[in-house]
């Protein structure tokens, strides 16, 4: 592969983008210029398969994506964790149906690979001016988006959910669970659209520093993530889980009055400790002993929907374990399932109403220097094009202090920007 750096003007993303749409593999992450000192990527598109791993079966799929990274040494792999791993990891039974039959993984290696920078790309190819001329051929198009009129359904009812939420309560005022999140899913049928344009809009009206537009054949994710499930740099790991979420504000004032009241809410405090902790137990498994810790507690994020509390929690990898199963013990993030973890996880395959999926799950990538980073799939977008099937889910934690209309209000917040994108309502 060769590499080649060349100048460009700001047209030139989208007309990359709009040049990729021609390959059955395709993965496009951008931080959207979110200050984060473990950001390695700012923008970066992967196109083309040389190879792909594909979950097909109930093998030790971790084991199998070893030997895959194995036959790829220093190489880009970008690709995706479904939740539903949770069964193999910890040996659940699945009770809930399934609409989306996807991989429970995938990842490929591209063959062209290109880095934006302020004003200049890299892009490592076989013919990198090649690809740039093909780039610099397409014509931009308008924007403009004219979605068809899409009814969004609801898995639950609210009557469904508060009911869900009332038996997750039991849980915990019995000491089944300690804090649990539980999830719905809303869903358009026969809907045919855009996904490219469809991913911008999303990503002006919610950008985040996770953020993702990913393709393989017909399938697609298009992710408005504000969260880290967890990274590797050099020998370190780091989990960033979100837990505490709080409206933004009319004005500057209302802005500061809702980030007081979310940074002394008993509730979303505690949510936020017992995940640290959760975290904390997870990474142990795979760390130094005596090198996990969590100095950074409780920080306000601020996006453009939302107020967020996200801690960071770091320990040192230990030499014996493989960045697989460092993503096996870990998996999937403790932000999304409740404490304790698989106790939390068989919960909610009782009293959910359809299989999370990719939802909870985690995209993200391998890099040639050993690095990896992933994301929590929330703020989301998942859609099979040939089925014309499109589907988001949001979640929130339920502790013996939470109220349900008041979750149930959470939910259909951390929605908004979808429910924006696409034009409708619930």
């Amino acid at each position: 592969m060769a590499t080649a750096i060349f100048r460009i003007d700001t047209s030139f993303e989208e007309r990359a983008l709009l040049w990729a749409q021609q390959f059955d593999e395709l993965c496009f992450f951008q931080s959207n210029g979110h200050p984060d000192p473990y950001s390695k990527l700012d923008r970066f598109l992967a196109v083309q398969a040389i190879d792909v791993f594909e979950s097909v079966d109930e093998r030790d799929i971790f084991s199998d994506l070893e030997a895959f990274k194995a036959k790829h040494p220093q190489q880009w792999m970008p690709g995706f964790f479904s939740y539903d791993l949770k069964d193999q990891i910890e040996d659940i039974t699945p009770k809930l149906p399934a609409v989306l039959h996807w991989p429970k993984a995938y990842f490929f290696v591209p063959s062209i690979i290109i880095h934006f920078f302020h004003d200049s790309i890299e892009i490592q190819a076989k013919d990198p001016h090649a690809v740039f001329q093909e780039i610099q051929y397409i014509q931009q198009r308008e924007d403009m988006i004219n979605l068809p009129p899409i009814n969004i359904q609801k898995r639950f009812s609210k009557q469904e959910y508060l009911r869900a939420f009332d038996h997750m309560q039991r849980h915990i005022q019995r000491g089944d669970i300690y804090e649990v999140n539980l999830c719905q899913e809303f869903y358009a049928e026969d809907v045919q659209l855009d996904p490219l344009l469809l991913y911008r809009t999303l990503n002006s009206i919610s950008p985040t520093p996770f953020a993702c537009f990913f393709k393989f054949r017909h399938r697609y994710v298009l992710s408005a993530s504000p969260e880290r499930f967890l990274a590797k740099r050099g020998d370190t790991l780091i989990s960033q889980p979100i837990k505490g979420t709080a409206p933004r504000g009319k004005n500057e004032d209302e802005d500061a009055a809702y980030i007081q009241a979310l940074i002394h809410n008993p509730k979303e405090i505690a949510e936020n400790v017992m995940i640290v902790d959760l975290v904390r137990n997870d990474l142990t498994r795979s760390a130094i002993p005596g090198s996990v810790n969590a100095d950074k507690r409780l920080e306000v994020h601020t996006f453009k929907q939302v107020h967020q509390l996200i801690s960071t929690i770091t320990c040192e990898k230990s030499p014996q374990v493989s960045d697989t199963e460092v993503l096996k013990n870990t998996f999937p993030a403790g932000s999304m399932t409740g404490a304790p973890k698989v106790s939390a996880m068989k919960l909610c395959e009782r009293y959910e109403a359809c299989k999370r999926g990719l939802y909870s799950g985690g995209i993200g990538y391998f890099a040639p220097d050993g690095d990896f980073d992933f994301n929590v799939v929330i703020r989301s977008i998942i859609y099979d094009q040939s089925i014309g099937y499109l589907s988001f889910h949001t979640g929130g934690a339920i502790t013996l202090e939470a109220d349900a209309e008041r979750e149930y209000a959470e939910c259909l917040l951390k929605a908004s920007a979808i429910l924006e994108t696409l034009k409708t309502s619930v």
